[in-house]
């Protein structure tokens, strides 16, 4: 028997509201990102607006924009003074208790996609490479089932520019074919498209792409085959002697070479994605101490309306509707400041914490980056190890050492015998420094870089050293080995 009765309950809710999910995406995204979060707010809320007075950061870091405090003429509104006894609850917050329970499809402004958006075939769909480019053709091609294959082959062994990896006795022996097969499948592909695929180095590419146009022989070709070393350092003088030519007949079929012609063909078909970086923060070295800079440049600087908080102190505003539609604009203005605010201020403690205690990197270089956990910072500065993980990833620090991400200085630890432990990272790099200082003819191998790690009281294990190797890109001493001529 079923029946309907009234039942209280108490219980305990994570209610998140939408001011702290503003706050929560603000504190992950990037410079890029960031600056469009900004001219989206700025055009979706007329109680924002530019500032135009802004002090910059360089000058004062620690004013972090002081603009949620008061208006112009030192007007204040009601919603400001509201908020004020709160500002410092943002820092406090526990994010963890949010991971991912958010709605990824947040965002402060609802605008209509631009015409060139991607659609969502632009993902499901693989755009075509320069492998199936040439597979493509010679699907076409008068080649019988023998020479397709070792046109396969060929066209496999083609690198990242369009040049041949592999010469000529290596494709004989790995295709069980004769030199002349190899060549003339060879010139097959080099008359395929792009034009100077196939070519050993640039230069052979070069004199294939002029080939194409009719002008193996002209001074053009003679350039790029016998005097391309003086082309790259533009001793134009020294090439018009070796050719016997005029200085101005020699730079017209330079303009020729570089209009005309492309020295990495294969480029056009790369399908590597360009990954844009801006720093969020740069650290300079002025008279001997570091000076942390947080990259504001090009980035509105955002304060309240100044009509719209005139109207909020009108008494003939105070009875109309229009009055809370105000005040609910000019409430999500502060809260968007505010949440800018702590963002850059918790990007500057963390980044004041990080040159703490890596020091000796900013100082000397990877070699001496020190082991560092997300639960140092996050103690060193009193927040949450999900606030600083938040705040590290996809942030960018511009240094004396180069651009690094700000998840590149937390580096698990490896002990020394003399109890002092040393970061991973450092390890990496000081094996990148070994490798690259290597005889090419008689290459180190794993076991004898573990020995000498081994000798500066830097106990690794071989499969260690290879697991190192192999992030660092680093191919196995067999395949490093340069053969003596």
């Amino acid at each position: 028997m079923m029946e309907l009765k009234q039942q209280l309950k108490l219980s305990q809710k994570l209610v998140m509201t939408p001011q702290l999910r503003q706050a929560i995406k603000l504190l992950q995204l990037n410079r890029l990102e960031l600056s469009d979060a900004l001219q989206a707010e700025i055009e979706q809320n007329p109680a924002l607006e530019e500032d135009f007075d802004y002090q910059d950061l360089r000058e004062n870091p620690q004013s972090l924009s002081s603009t949620t405090e008061a208006g112009d003429n030192g007007l204040e509104s009601p919603v400001t003074r509201e908020l004020s006894a709160t500002s410092d609850a943002l820092p406090d917050t526990n994010w963890e208790d949010y991971s991912n329970t958010f709605d990824s499809n947040f965002s402060f402004a609802h605008e209509t996609p631009a015409a060139d958006a991607p659609s969502q075939f632009d993902f499901i769909s693989e755009k075509p490479g320069l492998l199936a480019h040439i597979r493509w053709q010679l699907a076409h091609s008068d080649l019988d089932v023998r020479e397709k294959e070792i046109a396969l082959f060929i066209a496999g062994n083609l690198n990242r520019y369009g040049f041949l990896e592999v010469e000529l006795p290596e494709i004989m022996a790995l295709t069980d074919c004769d030199r002349d097969e190899a060549e003339y499948v060879l010139e097959v592909i080099q008359d395929l498209d792009p034009p100077g695929i196939g070519a050993r180095d640039v230069s052979e590419s070069l004199v294939l792409q002029l080939e194409r146009l009719g002008k193996g022989d002209s001074l053009a070709a003679d350039i790029v085959r016998h005097h391309l070393d003086h082309l790259q350092t533009r001793n134009y003088k020294a090439m018009a002697r070796a050719l016997g030519c005029r200085q101005p007949e020699i730079m017209r079929a330079i303009d020729f070479i570089t209009s005309e012609l492309t020295p990495y063909p294969g480029l056009a078909f790369n399908q590597d994605a360009v990954n844009y970086i801006v720093p969020d923060v740069y650290i300079r070295k002025i008279d001997g101490e570091f000076v942390i800079y947080l990259n504001e440049d090009d980035l509105p600087k955002l304060k309240l309306s100044t009509v719209y908080l005139e109207l909020l102190q009108d008494e003939q505003f105070k009875e109309k509707e229009s009055n809370s539609y105000i005040k609910d604009k000019v409430r999500n203005a502060e809260w968007f400041i505010k949440s800018i605010y702590q963002r850059q201020r918790t990007i500057y403690r963390t980044m004041e914490s990080i040159l703490h205690f890596q020091r000796d990197f900013f100082d000397q270089g990877p070699k001496y980056l020190r082991p560092l956990i997300l639960r140092d910072v996050a103690e060193d500065i009193g927040m949450h190890e999900s606030t600083i993980s938040r705040v590290t990833s996809n942030k960018y620090v511009d240094c004396p050492q180069g651009i690094f991400e700000l998840k590149y200085f937390f580096s698990t630890a490896l002990s020394r015998d003399n109890g002092d432990d040393v970061a991973a990272e450092s390890i990496r790099e000081r094996l990148r420094v070994m490798i690259q200082e290597e005889d090419p003819y008689k290459p180190l191998s794993d076991n004898t870089l573990s020995e000498m790690l081994a000798a500066k009281n830097i106990q690794v294990a071989r499969r260690t050293v290879a697991k190192y190797r192999e992030q660092l890109k680093i191919l196995p001493v067999k395949h490093r080995r340069k053969p003596r001529r």
